[in-house]
Order: C-alpha cells, then sequence, then structure tokens
C-alpha cells in the first residue's frame, strides 16, 4: 500500500488550523476500523446522493462508490464541480496504471487545498477498497462542504451544531446536542425547514412517537422543494441504536448550504440589531441627559430669584429665619445639585464616547441645554449665592443694632418723660402772686434750680433726637411711632422753654419786693441739684444697655465700671456734705426758734430723696457687675468658639488644598493598567468621602458660631463659604478624573489598544504636556505627532495633514487637545466599525436586492421592537420602482450616522 500523503509530504504546505482540524477528524475515522455494517449502509447511501447531487450538475451520476471511482474519471470531474477549478486532464486508457495516475491526480487535487490524507493511497481507490473509498469521500465533503461553515466564531463541525442548536431552540421536543441520536425521531429535520420555510410543514402536527413519519416527511419536502436529493432511510435510521455521525453531517450540511441565502439575511439582521440598539441606548441617554439638564436648570432658574433677593425683613426672628433658609438650602439643598450637576457632565462625556466609538455624530443638546449653558447658568447660581450670606448677617447685625438703639430710645423717653410729668402744669401755677417776699425769693431760687436742671435735661433730649435721627438712617421698620414719640418730647421740651422763661420774667418782676434768702437752703439747693443730677445720670449710665462683639470690649467696660465705683467715696462724701447742711438748717431754726414750712423753698430735692436714689446707685452697682460678667462669660464662650472652628478649619483647608494637588498628580501618572488607576481612584475618592464627617464637623461649629452671632474671627483666614466650595471642588474633580479613566477602557476596549499602547500615549502626552495642564497647545501636539513618526512638518503637505488631524481632535477651534481626544485620534483609524454603506447593505439583503423595503420584511427578520423602530422612523420610498408601503432604508441608513436627515 502505497501511503500517499508521505510521498507527496515535501511539496504540500497546510495551515497550522487545517491540519489540525483534520488529523483529528481523520483519526476519528480511522478509530472506526471496520465499519459498522448498519454505519456502513448509511454511508454508502448518504454518501451516493451527496456525490450524485453534484454530479449531475455534470449530466452523469454513479450507481456503486467503490466501483465508479476506480477509474479515477469521476472523481476528478466530482472535484471539478465542487471546487469549480479545472483539474489536470485525466489518462483515458483502461490499463490499471492509468486509473492509479488518475486517482492521484485527484489526490493530489485534495491535498493542494490543504487536506492530510491518512492511510488513503490510489491502489486501495483503485481495488475498490469500500473502507478507503468511504473515507475519501468523506474527506471531499468535510473540506468542500463542511470546512467553511462558520458561525459566531466557530467553524466546521461545531459550526455546523451550533447552526443547528439556534435554528430549532424554538421548537418544542428538539434538543440537539451532536449528529446521531439527536436527529432519530425526525423532529430536528422537520424544524429545520420549517423555520426558514414554514409553508412547507405544519410543525404541530408531527409527533414524537412516531419518527419515521417525520423522517419521511423531512426527507420527502426536502428532495421536493429544496432540491436536497434523499440521502437517508427512514428506516435504517430508526432501526440503528446510533445512526452515523458521518451520514448524518452531509446530509444535514446539505440544508445548511440550500439555507445559505437565509443565513445572509440573518446575518444581515444581526448586524442592523446591533447598530438599531447602539442607536437606541444612544438617544436613551440623550433623553436622560435632556431632562436632567432641563431639571437642573429649572431649579436654578427658581433659586437665583430667591437668592437676589435682598430685601431685608423688620425683625431679628424674621432675618434668622431666612439665614436658617440659606444654610438649609447650602446644607440639604444645594449638595444633591452639585452631584447632579458632575454626574451630567460624566454622562455627557461618557455619551459623547460612545457615540465616537460608534461612528456616530457627536451628540448636539437642544438649545440652552449644552454643557456650558449649564455650567453659565450655575455660574450665575454661585453669582446670586456670593455675598447672600454675608448680606444676611450684615442685615442681622443691623437690625441687632436697630433693636438696641430703640430699646435704648425707649429708655432715655421714658426716663425723660418721667422726669417732665407734671412740670407744665408746676410752671404754670400762680403761687407767687400770694407768696411773701421770702417765698417770692425762694420761688425764684427754686426756678432758678429748675433751670439749672432744665438745662442738664437738654442732653438728654439731644440725645433722645440724635437716636430717633439714627434710627430713621437706619430705616427702622418703626420709625413713625419713634418719631412721633420724639417729636412730642421736643414740642414739650420747647414749651417748657418758653413756660421757664414766662414764669422766671413773673418771678423776677415779683422780685424787687422780696428780700430774705436762706444762704443755707440755697447752699443746700444749689449743690442737691448737681449731685441729684449725677446720681440720676449714675443710674442711667449703670442701667444703659451695652453690646460687644470680643473680650476687648467687655473688658474695657469694666474698666470703665470699675473706675465709676472708685468715684463712689468721693461722692458718698459729698452726699454726706450736703445732708449735713440740711442738719444744720434745723439746727439753728431749733436754736433760734424759728418755725420752718417743712421744705426747703430752694428745691424739691429733699434729703430722703438723695437717700433713696443713693440707695438705688447703691443697689445698681452689683447689678452691672454682674450683668458685665455675664457677658464676660458669653464673649470668652465666644472666643471659644471662634477657636474651636479656627483648630479644625486649619487642618481641613490644606488637607483639602493636598487632596487637590495630588488628584492632579494621579491624573497624569501611569501606574499599572487603567483598570488599577480606576481602582487607585475608587479608593481614594471613597477615603475622600469617608472624610466628609470632618466637613459636617465643621459646619456644626459654624452654625454656633453664626447662631452666636459672631462675625469674626481671627484665628484663621478660611471661612466655611471657602471651604465649602473647595470640598464641592474636590468632589467634582475626583468624579471627573475617574469619568475620564472609565472613557479610556471604553475606548481601549472598543478600539483594541492595548495596555502598551495606551502607556505609550500617555507617556507621550505628558512629556509634551509641560505644564501639567492635562492638554497640548497645538506646537506641543505637532511636537508629539512628529516623535510618534507622523509627517506634520513644515512642507505644505505636512501643514495640510496637521491641520487635518486638528479639525479631528480639536473640532471646536479650542486651540487646545485633551488626552481624550488624543487617543481616539491615535485608534479611530484603524478601527473597524459599522458604516452606513455596511448597515445600508444588509438592509439591502433583508429586502431581497430591493432599493425599498416592506414593513413586513422587517418584522419578519428583525425582533419587534427594533422592526417597530425602523418603521416608525424610515421616510416613505419615492424611487422610480416604489409600490405602496416602500420604505426608504438608504436614507434611514445615512442618517444614522449623521450624512444625511430623514
Amino acid at each position: 500500500m502505497v501511503d500517499y500523503h508521505a510521498a507527496n509530504n515535501q511539496n504540500q504546505q497546510y495551515s497550522s488550523d487545517s491540519q489540525a482540524d483534520y488529523m483529528q477528524q481523520e483519526e476519528d475515522w480511522d478509530r472506526d476500523l471496520l465499519l459498522d455494517p448498519a454505519w456502513e449502509k448509511q454511508q454508502r447511501k448518504t454518501f451516493t446522493a451527496w456525490c450524485n447531487s453534484h454530479l449531475r450538475k455534470a449530466g452523469t451520476q454513479i450507481e456503486n462508490i467503490e466501483e465508479d471511482f476506480r477509474d479515477g474519471l469521476k472523481l476528478m470531474l466530482l472535484l471539478e464541480v465542487i471546487s469549480g477549478e479545472r483539474l489536470p486532464k485525466p489518462e483515458r486508457g483502461k490499463m490499471r496504471v492509468h486509473k492509479i495516475n488518475n486517482v492521484n491526480k485527484a489526490l493530489d487535487f485534495i491535498a493542494s487545498k490543504g487536506v492530510k490524507l491518512v492511510s488513503i493511497g490510489a491502489e486501495e481507490i483503485v481495488d475498490g477498497n469500500t473502507k478507503m473509498t468511504l473515507g475519501m469521500i468523506w474527506t471531499i465533503i468535510l473540506r468542500f462542504a463542511i470546512q467553511d461553515i462558520s458561525v459566531e466564531e466557530t467553524s466546521a463541525k461545531e459550526g455546523l451544531l451550533l447552526w443547528c442548536q439556534r435554528k430549532t431552540a424554538p421548537y418544542k421536543n428538539v434538543n440537539v446536542q451532536n449528529f446521531h441520536i439527536s436527529w432519530k425521531d425526525g423532529l430536528a429535520f422537520n424544524a429545520l425547514i420549517h423555520r426558514h420555510r414554514p409553508e412547507l410543514i405544519d410543525y404541530d402536527k408531527l409527533r414524537k412517537d412516531d419518527p419515521v413519519t417525520n423522517l419521511n416527511n423531512a426527507f420527502e419536502v426536502a428532495e421536493k422543494y429544496l432540491d436536497i436529493p434523499k440521502m437517508l432511510d427512514a428506516e435504517d435510521i430508526v432501526g440503528t441504536l446510533r445512526p452515523d455521525e458521518k451520514a448524518i453531517m452531509t446530509y444535514v450540511s446539505s440544508f445548511y448550504h440550500a439555507f445559505s441565502g437565509a443565513q445572509k439575511a440573518e446575518t444581515a439582521a444581526n448586524r442592523i440589531c446591533k447598530v438599531l440598539a447602539v442607536n437606541q441606548e444612544n438617544e436613551q441617554l440623550m433623553e436622560d441627559y435632556e431632562k436632567l439638564a432641563s431639571d437642573l436648570l429649572e431649579w436654578i432658574r427658581r433659586t437665583i430669584p430667591w437668592l437676589e433677593n435682598r430685601a431685608p425683613e423688620k425683625t431679628m426672628a424674621e432675618m434668622q429665619q431666612k439665614l436658617e433658609d440659606f444654610r438649609d438650602y447650602r446644607r440639604v439643598h444645594k449638595p444633591p445639585k452639585v452631584q447632579e450637576k458632575c454626574q451630567l457632565e460624566i454622562n455627557f462625556n461618557t455619551l459623547q464616547t460612545k457615540l465616537r466609538l460608534s461612528n456616530r455624530p457627536a451628540f448636539m443638546p437642544s438649545e440652552g441645554r449644552m454643557v456650558s449653558d449649564i455650567n453659565g447658568a450655575w455660574h450665575n447660581l454661585e453669582g446670586a449665592e456670593k455675598g447672600y450670606e454675608e448680606w444676611l448677617l450684615n442685615e442681622i447685625r443691623r437690625l441687632e443694632r436697630l433693636d438696641h438703639l430703640a430699646e435704648k430710645f425707649r429708655q432715655k423717653a421714658a426716663i425723660h418723660e418721667a422726669w417732665a410729668d407734671g412740670k407744665e402744669a408746676m410752671l404754670t401755677q400762680k403761687d407767687y402772686a400770694t407768696a411773701s417776699l421770702s417765698e417770692v425769693k425762694a420761688l425764684l431760687k427754686k426756678h432758678e434750680a429748675f433751670e439749672s436742671d432744665l438745662a442738664a435735661h437738654q442732653d438728654r433730649v439731644e440725645q433722645i433726637a440724635a437716636i430717633a435721627q439714627e434710627l430713621n438712617e437706619l430705616d427702622y421698620y418703626d420709625s413713625p411711632s419713634v418719631n412721633a414719640r420724639c417729636q412730642q418730647i421736643c414740642d414739650q421740651w420747647d414749651a417748657l422753654g418758653t413756660l421757664t422763661q414766662s414764669r422766671r420774667e413773673s418771678l423776677e418782676r415779683t422780685e424787687k419786693q422780696l428780700e430774705s434768702i436762706d444762704e443755707l437752703y440755697l447752699e443746700y439747693a444749689k449743690r442737691a441739684a448737681p449731685f441729684n443730677n449725677w446720681m440720676e445720670g449714675a443710674m442711667e449710665d449703670l442701667q444703659d444697655m451695652f453690646i460687644v462683639h470680643n473680650i476687648e470690649e467687655i473688658q474695657g467696660l469694666i474698666a470703665a465700671h470699675e473706675q465709676f465705683k472708685a468715684t463712689l467715696p468721693d461722692a458718698n462724701k459729698e452726699r454726706e456734705s450736703i445732708q449735713a447742711i440740711q442738719v444744720e438748717v434745723q439746727r439753728i431754726a431749733q436754736n433760734n426758734g424759728i418755725k420752718l414750712s417743712g421744705s426747703n423753698p430752694y428745691t424739691s430735692i429733699t434729703p430722703e430723696s438723695i437717700d433713696s436714689q443713693w440707695n438705688k446707685v447703691q443697689q445698681l452697682v452689683p447689678q452691672r457687675d454682674q450683668a458685665l460678667q455675664e457677658e464676660l462669660a458669653r464673649q470668652q464662650s465666644n472666643d471659644h468658639l471662634r477657636r474651636q472652628f479656627a483648630n479644625q478649619a486649619n487642618i481641613v483647608g490644606p488637607w483639602i488644598q493636598n487632596k487637590m494637588e495630588e488628584i492632579g498628580r494621579i491624573s497624569i501618572e501611569m501606574n499599572g493598567t487603567l483598570e488599577d488607576q480606576l481602582t487607585n481612584l475608587r479608593q481614594y475618592e471613597q477615603k475622600i468621602i469617608e472624610y466628609k464627617p470632618n466637613i459636617d464637623k465643621l459646619e456644626g461649629d459654624h452654625q454656633l458660631i453664626q447662631e452666636a452671632l459672631i462675625f469674626d474671627n481671627k484665628y484663621t483666614a478660611y471661612t466655611m463659604e471657602h471651604l465649602r466650595v473647595g470640598w464641592e471642588q474636590l468632589l467634582t474633580t475626583i468624579a471627573r478624573t475617574i469619568n475620564e479613566i472609565e472613557n479610556q477602557i471604553l475606548t481601549r476596549d472598543a478600539k483594541g489598544i492595548s495596555q502598551e499602547q495606551l502607556h505609550e500615549y500617555r507617556a507621550s502626552f505628558n512629556h509634551f504636556d509641560k505644564d501639567h495642564s492635562g492638554a497640548l497647545m497645538a506646537e506641543e501636539f505637532k511636537a508629539c505627532l512628529i516623535s510618534l513618526g507622523y509627517d506634520v512638518e513644515n512642507d505644505k503637505q505636512g501643514e495640510a495633514e496637521f491641520a487635518r488631524i486638528m479639525s479631528i481632535v480639536d473640532p471646536n477651534n479650542s486651540g487646545a487637545v485633551t488626552f481624550q481626544a488624543f487617543i481616539d485620534f491615535m485608534s479611530r483609524e484603524t478601527t473597524d466599525t459599522d458604516t452606513a454603506d455596511q448597515v445600508i447593505a444588509s438592509f439591502k439583503i433583508l429586502a431581497g436586492d430591493k432599493n425599498y423595503i416592506m414593513a413586513e420584511e422587517l418584522r419578519r427578520e428583525l425582533p419587534p421592537d427594533q422592526a417597530e423602530y425602523c418603521i416608525a422612523r424610515m421616510a416613505p420610498y419615492t424611487g422610480p420602482d416604489a409600490v405602496p408601503g416602500a420604505l426608504d432604508y438608504m436614507s434611514f441608513s445615512t442618517a444614522l450616522y449623521g450624512e444625511s436627515d430623514l
């Protein structure tokens, strides 16, 4: 026996895949050794029918497979028919050597197609060896009918099996796992036919317990309507425990090739579904972006007028409620919107990346909803927000001042009104008309004392008027009542002045007729009046309200109070001296037998009233001490709050700045794979999020400071506003950096970029990004391209090429190229992506080569949701061969890629 393969080994080249496939197939065949009689019968019938299905195209056929191929002539003819190629001219002689030469020519041709023939030689075929002849035909079937079958990256036998499984999956009682017993009941054959030609078979009427009927039905339909010859006998298959695998495979491969046109349609439908799925997903992302952008813009539109409303309230409580509302806005309402804004930018960038990767045009949001519009509106929001809190605090400070002034006005007005009560009646009485000389002089002196008292009250009236004026200037809400009361006091004061002058004139006219004066009474009156005024002033000062904002101010008040207390011993001596005058009056009157009228004729200030006032001063001093000490304690508490906030702020502020700088460094470094970088960044983000309690603690300290009405802090340069903005920028920056890495992963996976390429791109980019800004200027980018081997030098061709590249990486003419745009460019021109032409070609297959497609064709070939998606968006076809209901798939396909509009 001649080993055909060994004789031709040095002259043949085979692909490694084909060698491996056929080595395995031939080893499987060789292990059969002597064929099972039932299998041999099935193979002889199947292989004979298969050969005749091709030989009849040349006008001939065979009757006996091992006899009719012995001279090599029909064998060479068979190979020419199934390959479409010409073999060497056969030898027409009848001698054995001529037959061997012809068979060798056929075997040479088979070997030239990459087929490894093991233990099959020309002599065995010429001698009519059944086993070798069947083996040779099986090898031919494998090479020319099965090898080129490819389904989802599987080929040959595995591809054919997968094709069968996919086509029969929807059918009950069918479970194709192999090419032997899975086909015994005949349902799988019927399912294959029904799947492609449902009008030929009523599948629901077939019974699993009637395999012979099922098999014969499939064989007859296939032969009559599909031009597939009957290659098997139903009785042989049913009567065999395990039908011959090669016979089944040969017969099933005929179905695959018969339905190859449908297979092309399925491939086309799959391509269209893939494109439509991408488009539908992108449209959903666009709708989500539009809604989120609209909601965010609407919130900003509603919020800005509120922040711009600087109309002051009338009371402290109302302004403090405004401040509390603003705190809720900063603490509760704004942070989620900051996250929404950041997420909006991330969604926009991710969508643009997906559109680029699927060869779609960039997404242009509707007017007013661009990212730049969102940023502009946000900038306006922060502009409106800026200074709002400061305005609130200034208003609270103003209202606090107003309340203080108003209370001070009421207190001084009440004191003056109490003093002035009855003075008009006193000045208008005519007591001097019947008085003696001494009484008149007494009245005159008393009046002088009153004038002295009146002059002393001039300053108080001026203070009242000044306070009322200041309340008017500060826009006090109750200014009308203040003005009315002030006007009443001033009018009364003018009246008192007029009455005082009138009474003096009357007393002076009478004084010429009256003499005698009691010097002691006069001295008492003169000294008692200013002392009494001093006590009244002291009591007023001791009861005077005060407002301070720091320890130094309260300490100043305490020091002033201590100075006042130091004057009390001298004042007491003056009181005792004044009281001694009254004692001396009593002594002289008693010694000289003078009967006193009971009161000092020159003053209404009695010794009892002086003692009473002095006792009040003595009572007010410790009360003032207590009030000052309480205020000192409050200011010390405020100082503690300042230090508490400052200590934390001086830690948080540098921490935020440090993290911002670290993120900047991370974004340009190349440590590990993108997944490693993404993991590290997410861990880094988690650490930042875990720092949030420190911010919350600081917010709590800040609220305590505001509730205590503390408006300055000398212990730190950080304000809560600056720290909030820094914290928001930190969260936004880490989120954007993570999104950039995610988009790089998306680009890498979609474009097939290796990790080493990404490292090379990043290293090149960073090398020319001298200022670490994350973007290359035009000249930097040109230098980067030159370093990567691009010819963009200064000649016209180089300049034109550079201009072309810049139009791709910088379509908005910003003058800068981001890293994302850089890697998109480096990979986009070498990536195989779906194009409008490919999608048009796929629709053309589904349409049966027509220039239009019908709705029922779409519904038959595509899943329901995607079929309806196309129908809803396709315009009517208006070409010269148009028919009613025809749809224009060409315009629809190009519209998917932005090349034209429907």
